[in-house]
């Protein structure tokens, strides 16, 4: 007999029409919501809801699931207990489809990305191979006398009191800055040093920055658009 989950009343329910669905306990569990089976729909967090929506999704045992900015609205909580959902499902072998805004969700997920930009897939592959060609960075709050031509740097910005060095080799770049300032006796301040991430790539695009250009044109696509 199916078993009614959480919700506003005993209408909602596992559909008899799945060949092989889920327990209704492993459900809650996997959507750590054991302790709201008796709740509500209307009485649940925007979280909550989300993930009974998910577990309505999975509960046929899908090996393709395509979700539409399934976090978007929810705490920093509830999306951290999405992605280890997603995450869970491509470990399982599932193929997981995924469409966001979040740059930082994409970049942890995403085994393979499709940057889209204008209504056109501008880039794909990997993220280590659309973050191929765009700078590193290294900050930290501005001292006087930074050398412009520390290794691998491509440029220095000053902005609002902070220095940039964008470096094409981050490792070398790091290690003359820290030998510069040991041998000045300088404290670098709110040191902050990272690879390229999704965020500088895509702003690179929209602004037209990317080093490596346009995308080129597909013309079926540019077709099916019109």
């Amino acid at each position: 007999m199916p078993r009614n989950v959480v919700g506003p009343s005993a209408q909602w329910s596992v559909s008899a029409t799945l060949s092989r669905p889920r327990p209704v306990d492993e459900m809650l569990a996997l959507l750590s919501l054991e302790g709201r089976a008796d709740v509500r729909m209307l009485a649940l967090s925007g979280g909550e809801t989300r993930r009974v929506d998910l577990a309505c999704t999975l509960m046929g045992r899908p090996e393709l699931v395509i979700l539409d900015e399934p976090t978007t609205g929810l705490d920093p909580e509830s999306r951290r207990e999405v992605w280890r959902l997603v995450s869970g499902l491509r470990d399982g072998g599932a193929t997981v489809l995924v469409t966001t805004h979040y740059l930082e969700e994409a970049e942890t997920l995403a085994d393979r990305l499709e940057i889209m930009h204008a209504g056109r897939i501008v880039r794909s592959g990997t993220p280590t191979e659309i973050a191929a060609g765009h700078p590193s960075t290294i900050s930290f709050a501005t001292v006087p006398g930074v050398p412009a031509d520390l290794a691998g740097i491509r440029q220095v910005v000053e902005d609002h009191g902070r220095t940039t060095l964008e470096t094409d080799a981050l490792q070398t770049s790091l290690s003359d800055l820290l030998a510069w300032a040991a041998h000045h006796g300088i404290a670098l301040e709110d040191l902050d040093a990272r690879s390229p991430s999704l965020e500088t790539v895509f702003l690179a695009i929209a602004d037209g920055r990317d080093p490596r250009g346009p995308a080129p044109a597909d013309t079926d696509q540019e077709e099916a658009l019109r």
